[in-house]
C-alpha cells in the first residue's frame, strides 16, 4: 500500500462530523458557509498553516506565529468572566474533501441562502493533513482550546479553496484591515491569486522579484532580504520593495513591467542580478555586512544605489538588452573612490556628512542619490568604455 492510500484508509476510519449549516452564494462561483461548533474541537477539523520555508525554499502556509501575550488575554477573559462572549467567527479555508448537501427546498428562503448539511472528514489527531485551515482567528481558537471551560461554543464562518493560493488571497482580504504585519503580507503576495485591493496588486510585481532574488536565483541577493521566513537577511525587504517599485515606475524594469502582456521577469532579475553582482565586486568591503557597519546594506544606500542602477542602465543601453555584470562594474568603479560606505566622510553639496550620518529617511534618501548620480554623470566622459547607442 502507497503512502497516499495509507494516508487514505486512515483518514476513512472515522466517521465524518456532520453540522448543520447555511450556504450562503456570494457571486456566481462563492459560497460560504456558516455553522456553530464547540471551540475546543476546532483543531479536529482545522489547522494552522505556519509560513515557512521549505528545503526548496518553497513558501508554505501563511500565518504569522501564534502571539502568546494575545492568546493569554483572551484565554484570561475567558477563565474569568462569568458570562464571556466572542461573537466574531473564525475564518475556515477547507479542501473540496468537505460536502455541503442542502435541505429540500423551501419557499419562504431568500435565493442565495439554502439550509443544510456540511459534512467533514475527520482524521487522527496527529495527522497534519486536516481538511481546513485557520484563516482568521487562530488566537481565539488556540485560547478556547485552552481555556478551563468544559465547551465554548463558536460561529465559524468557511469557504472551499483548492489551492494555497486562493487561502492565502483570502488570508490577505481578511487580514489587511488589521495590523497584519507589512513583510507577511508582502511576503505572500507573490503566492496569492484572485482579485486583491489595488496597493497590495501593484505591490504584488516587486514583491515576486524580492522572492526570486532572495530564494529563486543564486544571484548576488540570494538569502539577504529580510522577510518573516528569512529573518538573518541583512537588507530590509521594505527598502528593496522601495528600490524596485521606483525602478518599475519609470527605471531600468520599467520596459519589461508587462503593463499588457505580463511582467518579463527573466529580464529584471537579469538586470538586478547584474547590477548588484556589480555592486558586490566593486564594493567588497561594504558587501555583506549589517547596515549598521555598512551603508550600503542601509535602506537608503540600498534605494540610492537603485536610482544609480536606473541612470547607468539609461546612459549605457537599451529597452531589448540587458547590461552585463561587467559593463555595470565599469561605471561604478568611476565613482567607487567618492563612496564612503564604511568609514571617511561623504562630501555632500550642502556639507560634509560622517559616513555613518546618512540616515533612512526621504531627505537623506534623495541627498545620497543626487549625490552618486552627479558623481557619475560628471564621470561619463571620461569613461573607456563606449556607450551603446539606443
Amino acid at each position: 500500500m502507497t503512502r497516499a492510500e495509507t494516508n487514505s484508509a486512515r483518514r476513512t476510519r472515522r466517521h465524518p462530523l456532520r453540522l448543520p449549516a447555511l450556504e450562503i452564494m456570494q457571486g456566481p462561483n462563492r459560497r460560504i458557509y456558516t455553522f456553530a461548533i464547540d471551540g475546543k474541537h476546532v483543531d479536529t477539523i482545522a489547522a494552522v498553516a505556519r509560513l515557512r520555508r521549505g528545503d526548496d525554499t518553497q513558501l508554505h502556509g501563511y500565518q504569522r506565529p501564534e502571539s502568546v501575550a494575545h492568546v493569554a488575554a483572551i484565554r484570561r477573559y475567558l477563565d474569568t468572566d462569568p458570562n464571556p462572549l466572542l461573537p466574531n467567527a473564525i475564518v475556515i479555508a477547507f479542501d473540496d474533501r468537505v460536502q455541503f448537501r442542502p435541505d429540500k427546498a423551501t419557499d419562504d428562503r431568500p435565493e442565495f441562502v439554502r439550509s443544510g448539511t456540511l459534512s467533514i472528514p475527520l482524521v487522527d489527531d496527529d495527522d497534519p493533513d486536516k481538511p481546513g485551515f485557520i484563516v482568521d482567528g487562530q488566537q481565539r481558537s488556540a485560547a478556547i482550546r485552552d481555556a478551563k471551560l468544559d465547551q465554548f461554543p463558536i460561529c465559524v464562518t468557511a469557504f472551499i479553496a483548492d489551492t494555497p493560493a486562493d487561502q492565502r488571497s483570502q488570508f490577505i482580504l481578511v487580514n489587511s484591515t488589521k495590523a497584519l504585519p507589512k513583510g507577511l503580507i508582502h511576503e505572500l503576495l507573490p503566492t496569492a491569486a484572485g482579485a486583491l485591493p489595488v496597493p497590495l496588486m501593484v505591490r504584488q510585481v516587486p514583491a515576486t522579484l524580492v522572492e526570486r532574488l532572495n530564494f529563486a536565483t543564486k544571484g548576488p541577493l540570494r538569502g539577504m532580504i529580510q522577510t518573516p521566513t528569512n529573518p538573518k537577511g541583512l537588507i530590509k525587504d521594505n527598502s528593496m520593495l522601495r528600490m524596485l517599485e521606483n525602478s518599475l515606475s519609470d527605471g531600468a524594469l520599467y520596459p519589461h513591467r508587462g503593463a499588457r502582456g505580463g511582467p518579463n521577469y527573466g529580464y529584471m532579475i537579469a538586470i538586478l542580478d547584474n547590477f548588484w553582482g556589480a555592486v558586490a565586486e566593486v564594493f567588497p568591503d561594504a558587501w555583506g555586512k549589517p547596515p549598521r557597519r555598512s551603508r550600503l546594506m542601509h535602506g537608503a544606500g540600498i534605494i540610492a544605489m537603485g536610482y544609480l542602477m536606473d541612470a547607468i542602465s539609461h546612459e549605457r543601453g537599451d529597452n531589448d538588452e540587458v547590461l552585463s555584470m561587467s559593463e555595470f562594474a565599469a561605471d561604478l568603479k568611476a565613482i567607487a573612490d567618492d563612496c564612503h560606505w564604511t568609514e571617511g566622510t561623504w562630501n555632500f553639496d550642502d556639507g560634509e556628512r560622517a559616513w555613518n550620518d546618512v540616515q533612512n529617511t526621504p531627505r537623506d534618501i534623495h541627498r545620497l542619490s543626487e549625490y552618486l548620480r552627479t558623481r557619475y554623470r560628471r564621470s561619463v566622459r571620461a569613461l573607456p568604455t563606449p556607450r551603446r547607442s539606443r
